[in-house]
């Protein structure tokens, strides 16, 4: 398992590219029957990917779980959402079959000790994308279809960011102990989420971007307000964004993204929103 260690934002300003990248950027989740997982030490979220192909893979396949949370299965003090962004597959939860279809999306509650992922056909494998945090509390493991997420419609064509939040694992559709986890999805043409761009102070997210046509990609702007950088992003990377750093995007097309939330509360309006003129 990938560790990533809270950065600094004074040290990050004097990052090159390649630190950047090394430091937020995660890529490469997605390998045949394997669990690709980057531990972040910010409010110590983790990332997963998860592409079953020829056999059932578990959620801890490969992980030291006693080692590296200190516990006798990964979700004893831990909570995780799963979207697929593949083909048709299956989630089972102790001994529960969850089908789960292209941007459907299932939470599993702490205390789950069997979680495992198959794909319908090795010619199609589904592609789950999971993000843990900790949680000190159960609650109900649930599947919620893309049709059963709450949907709210946002920008405009004119300003080139008309697009559909989809709020999955949120408060108003179900308890969570602290993960909050969505998708937005561009409208065609549409490429700029989220402007004027804001910070979290109280919660850090993560992004992970996908339905990037070939030969295209994506920018996403990151840093603090006044000291910005960009990471160039393609189909299915994955961007730790820590609760001092905007985080927005802009892209050679349009594009969906998943994002998930941790910290201090779930309001999903708490956030700073920065001017235009006082970005730099």
């Amino acid at each position: 398992m990938d560790i990533r260690y809270s950065a600094n934002h004074r040290d990050v300003k004097r990052y090159t590219t390649q630190e950047l990248r090394d430091e937020f950027l995660v890529t490469g989740l997605y390998k045949p029957d394997e669990v690709t997982a980057v531990y972040s030490h910010v409010d110590r979220m983790i990332i997963l990917g998860i592409m079953p192909v020829k056999e059932a893979v578990s959620i801890d396949k490969g992980i030291n779980v006693m080692s590296s949370f200190g516990t006798e299965f990964f979700l004893e003090r831990r909570e995780v959402g799963f979207f697929n962004l593949g083909g048709p597959g299956v989630c089972t939860v102790d001994g529960t079959d969850y089908a789960m279809g292209l941007r459907d999306c299932i939470y599993i509650t702490k205390g789950s000790k069997t979680v495992m992922f198959k794909s319908a056909s090795p010619d199609n494998p589904a592609k789950f994308y999971g993000i843990s945090a900790p949680a000190h509390k159960v609650c109900e493991t649930r599947l919620l279809t893309i049709e059963q997420a709450a949907k709210s419609p946002v920008g405009s064509i004119e300003t080139s960011n008309k697009r559909v939040i989809n709020q999955f694992i949120h408060p108003a559709v179900l308890e969570t102990c602290q993960l909050m986890m969505g998708m937005t999805i561009m409208e065609p043409g549409c490429i700029w989420n989220t402007m004027p761009a804001h910070t979290h102070g109280r919660r850090m997210e993560i992004y992970t971007y996908f339905d990037i046509p070939e030969g295209q990609g994506v920018f996403h702007f990151m840093g603090q307000p006044q000291e910005t950088r960009h990471l160039t992003i393609q189909n299915y990377d994955a961007v730790i964004s820590p609760s001092w750093s905007i985080h927005s995007g802009c892209g050679t097309a349009s594009y969906s993204f998943i994002w998930a939330m941790g910290g201090e509360n779930q309001t999903f309006t708490d956030m700073d929103t920065i001017p235009m003129p006082e970005l730099r």
